[in-house]
């Protein structure tokens, strides 16, 4: 199962900025993040609260990536972000504001930590994560009631590690989930999951939600990849132990705060009996793999010896050198994997200890008994004999009182109210002998005692009792033995995610006919034959390739045109999500791919009313866009989907046509942006922007008939086939014929130099073609061309320049009404 967080957010009026930790208490991955409110935005915004701006926008996407289950807060809570939180169902406890101190929380993650600095953990400067993870962690620990020692260390995950994909992009990307069913399989991570551990799922869905942004470790992840995808009989043999291996990383958890109950116990031992299996696993392709067979050095120590319980073996030891005396890993293995390797305990000594306590098939829970094994402790054995002889006797005394009496069905029985007692039907009442002491009446008979019944009762129950409570006894004392040694049995369970990954990653490129992407530090995306990774997994048909050929100072900017259901979005999204999954160190779907490292994958898809928020459409198209034009940056790839639908066409064209332009003019090199769009008269950019190219998808014309060929080429295209689709979507006949008739005296009237437009007296707003004025009309200045031409663009912020916008139109609107 995946990963279940407990989340909790400071916010910092002061500083700008907020800090967040998230806990696994499960699994004790703990780690922080921050983000500052003004970031790439210039300090203006240094005063918005945790509602609006950069802050939340950046607190938005750590929520969707990592979903938690509960959230703290201090108060009081700031309402647009308890809304947010509670849209998406996750639970929110304000907590107490003392926690959140950053004195308090420092101390508390040191002392936890038994270190006398946090500087060990990166967090240097981090004073806003830290108040977080402080309360955070004492949150966790009151409410478990519990030390939770297998916390061991807090790591920081920064925007500036990994490439940022907001909630925004991981929506309209779908790397999470379908934007339409809301399931995974349909989705990027479910298209790569194959994997075969809770571990390495995790792990995966890290991946691909902070790929990577240094080149270096991209390279790494992707030679892990590539060793898998070219030896498959080590592949095959890995996943084949992989199979069925139980998160023990979670159940270390468990055993860390003492929850393990005795089946986790026997689901640990098995899975670690699969791990000389593993390493095994790789000698098929490299002979004597070298890897100690010992596992870890000391651990638990000896188990058993003439006279000694087995139960008072003690932990003593600390995890030694897996590879120590016998040559190492084969020299052909990468890094990653090596690492990987080098990290995975056997632990033989944890593995015979819950071998030798616990029974093969054990109850759920531990206070009922049955659970330890005969010969683990002698005191135990003699209870248990205790018990067994005297249930035998029970049965030998029912045998010797039917002899004795003559009565055949005599039963001796017990319950929990009464104990054991003799029952004999009413019919045989006559035969009962004098010395049996009446105890109960029931509806077919009578119940009875003897004194020496009495007596074994006595000695059994006691026994029993005693057994009960000494099985109890020992059980915690094995899982005391066993806590200490979860900080190896974490680290062996992350190794063995990423074993996990690397393998299922090679196996998806191996079967899918994935490439290893060219890694750069260039601007360019360079993609020969791109397949989009989720479309063609789930097409029955053949995917049909594109192209793509992008970079800061030739092709920046890729206007793409054509017919609806043509293939526009598909593509955008394909060219994306090859990025990610390159960065993420995932062979790709290609049949060649350069990929120059992109810092932030911006995208404007589709339109919605963010009803809960009271936003439009078109606002929330707007606010999207603000986001993308105040944090873009020359590495980022921006993917922009039908700008300005939400409006007027003259609106919509306005604003589509100064975006481009202010993509385009960043400093001499700007993002890499795909965008799509229905307004036509955008492919005249090509010739006043020099790094802007038209592109669109072709169409093959029949008669009335259209066939979408899904083969993006090079030039612009008027034509959208919005009536074919109509056709294809089931609008009835006569609702198309009457769309064919209007669209055809539009254009005659669009084309006709005499035909005299009709305009309702109504419709005030100017049109994008509009009538002539007449010659007799006297010539006035434009109000809009006067503003235009006294004003600076180059002294303009962005939001500026989209304020400026809306008033030139404002202006003409104005304009146009005048007599």
């Amino acid at each position: 199962s995946g990963p279940s967080y407990l989340m909790s957010i400071f916010y910092d009026k002061k500083r700008s900025e907020y800090g967040t930790a998230f806990l696994d208490i499960s699994t004790g991955e703990f780690f922080i993040s921050s983000s500052d409110a003004g970031r790439g935005a210039g300090k203006e915004n240094s005063s918005a609260d945790l509602g609006s701006g950069n802050a939340f926008a950046d607190l938005n996407s750590d929520i969707a990536k990592y979903m938690p289950a509960e959230c703290i807060i201090s108060s009081p809570i700031n309402p647009a972000l308890a809304e947010n939180l509670k849209n998406r169902g996750i639970l929110v406890t304000p907590y107490r504001e003392s926690a959140f101190d950053y004195d308090t929380a420092s101390e508390y993650l040191k002392k936890h930590f038994g270190v006398s600095s946090l500087e060990g953990y990166g967090c240097i400067g981090m004073e806003s994560s830290i108040r977080a993870a402080g309360a955070c962690l004492a949150y966790a620990c009151e409410t478990q009631m519990s030390d939770l020692s297998h916390v061991r260390g807090l790591s920081t995950r920064l925007p500036s590690g990994s490439m940022i994909l907001d909630a925004i992009t991981l929506r309209n990307l779908e790397v999470l989930e379908n934007i339409r069913s809301k399931g995974t399989d349909t989705s990027l991570f479910g298209t790569l999951n194959t994997t075969k551990t809770a571990m390495g799922m995790r792990i995966l869905r890290k991946y691909v939600t902070a790929p990577l942004i240094n080149r270096t470790e991209i390279e790494k992840r992707l030679d892990a990849v590539e060793y898998f995808v070219k030896n498959p009989m080590i592949r095959s043999s890995l996943r084949e132990c992989l199979d069925k291996f139980s998160d023990i990383e979670r159940i270390a958890g468990r055993i860390s705060y003492g929850n393990a109950g005795p089946r986790d116990l026997v689901t640990l031992k098995n899975s670690l009996d699969k791990i000389p299996l593993i390493k095994l696993s790789f000698d098929s392709g490299h002979g004597a793999f070298g890897i100690n067979s010992g596992g870890i050095g000391g651990g638990i120590g000896a188990v058993g010896g003439a006279g000694t319980s087995q139960a008072t073996a003690v932990c003593d030891g600390d995890a030694g050198d897996i590879n120590s005396g016998n040559g190492g890993i084969h020299n052909s293995v990468p890094e990653l994997v090596a690492k990987a390797l080098m990290g995975t305990s056997e632990m033989q000594a944890v593995r015979k200890l819950i071998d030798s306590a616990i029974t093969d098939d054990p109850p759920v829970l531990a206070k009922g008994g049955g659970v330890i094994r005969e010969g683990y402790d002698k005191s135990l054995d003699e209870l248990r004999y205790i018990s067994v002889s005297g249930k035998d006797w029970i049965a030998d005394f029912q045998q010797t009182e039917r002899e004795r009496t003559g009565i055949k069905s005599l039963k001796v029985g017990y319950n929990k109210v009464f104990g054991y007692f003799i029952e004999v039907t009413k019919s045989n009442m006559s035969m009962v002998p004098k010395e049996y002491i009446r105890k109960q009446t029931t509806a077919n008979g009578e119940r009875y005692t003897l004194p020496e019944l009495q007596e074994k009762e006595s000695l059994i129950a006691n026994a029993e009792e005693k057994l009960i409570a000494l099985e109890y006894e020992l059980y915690q004392d094995l899982i005391l033995k066993l806590k200490s040694e979860t900080g190896t049995l974490q680290k062996t369970a992350q190794c063995i995610g990423l074993l996990d990954v690397y393998s299922t990653l090679g196996a998806v490129s191996h079967s899918r006919n994935y490439v290893r992407p060219v890694i750069e530090d260039s601007k360019r995306l360079l993609i020969s034959g791109g397949r989009h990774p989720v479309v063609e997994r789930n097409l029955n048909a053949g995917f049909v390739p594109n192209d793509a050929q992008i970079d800061a100072s030739d092709n920046q900017i890729l206007i793409i045109t054509g017919a609806n259901m043509a293939g526009k979005s598909t593509y955008m999204r394909e060219v994306a999500l090859i990025t990610v999954m390159a960065q993420a160190g995932c062979f790709v779907p290609a049949e060649s791919a350069v990929i120059g490292i992109v810092d932030r994958i911006f995208t404007r898809v589709g339109a919605f009313d963010d009803l809960s928020s009271g936003q439009s459409t078109f606002m929330v198209e707007m606010l999207e866009l603000a986001n993308i034009l105040n944090n873009v940056t020359d590495r980022s790839l921006v993917i922009l989907d039908e700008i300005g639908r939400g409006t007027s066409t003259l609106d919509g064209y306005s604003i589509a046509k100064a975006v481009l332009e202010f993509l385009h003019g960043r400093g001499g090199e700007g993002p890499r942006t795909l965008f799509a769009t229905h307004f036509h008269e955008m492919v005249d950019i090509e010739a006043d922007l020099k790094r802007v190219r038209n592109y669109h998808f072709a169409v093959k014309e029949t008669g009335n008939d259209i066939a979408f060929l899904r083969k993006l080429i090079p030039g612009a295209t008027d034509k959208s086939y919005g009536i074919h689709v109509a056709r294809l979507a089931g609008i009835p006949d006569k609702v198309i014929g009457r769309s064919e008739q209007i669209l055809k005296e539009e254009m005659d009237r669009q084309f006709d130099p005499s035909s005299e437009k009709k305009r309702s007296p109504r419709f005030t707003q100017m049109l994008l073609i509009d009538t002539p004025a007449p010659v007799s009309a006297p010539r006035r200045e434009n109000p809009v061309v006067k503003k235009l031409l006294n004003s600076d663009p180059d002294s303009m912020t962005p939001r500026d320049a989209l304020a400026f916008l809306y008033e030139l139109v404002n202006d003409a609107r104005n304009d146009e009404n005048k007599p």
